[in-house]
């Protein structure tokens, strides 16, 4: 098991690694919208999901991986009716790759964010 960390991600904010490589399989954190200095982004839920997916973009490439081989996501959100604004901007970064998704409406985030997502994904 190797521990994953990039200071081009966002550093971890309690006791937990930005991801976990075991053979070929990666297993990310949550990532909620801060910078890699750590700060929060501020703006709607677009940009919020531009920043996540920019920070787990990062993560995977630490990590020997990529978006294009993420083979499961996970994305909680603070309010469902951001549902297509996120998926807009998802749609971005994934393209024509579609890996299996679920998508789960929370109560609350840290830091009151409006988004987390996590990844699992192969090294290639």
């Amino acid at each position: 098991m190797n521990y994953i960390s990039t200071n081009k991600a966002p550093a971890a904010i309690g006791p937990y690694s930005q991801a976990i490589n075991i053979g070929d399989m990666i297993f990310t954190s949550g990532q909620i919208p801060l910078n890699a200095y750590g700060a929060l982004v501020e703006g709607d839920i677009s940009v919020q999901t531009k920043q996540v997916l920019t920070n787990l973009s990062e993560v995977l490439v630490a990590s020997g991986s990529s978006l294009k081989n993420v083979v499961k996501t996970t994305i909680f959100l603070a309010n469902m009716e951001d549902f297509a604004d996120v998926n807009k901007v998802y749609a971005e970064f994934f393209g024509t790759h579609k890996p299996a998704r679920s998508t789960v409406a929370v109560k609350t985030l840290p830091l009151k964010v409006g988004i987390e997502i996590e990844v699992i994904a192969i090294k290639g």
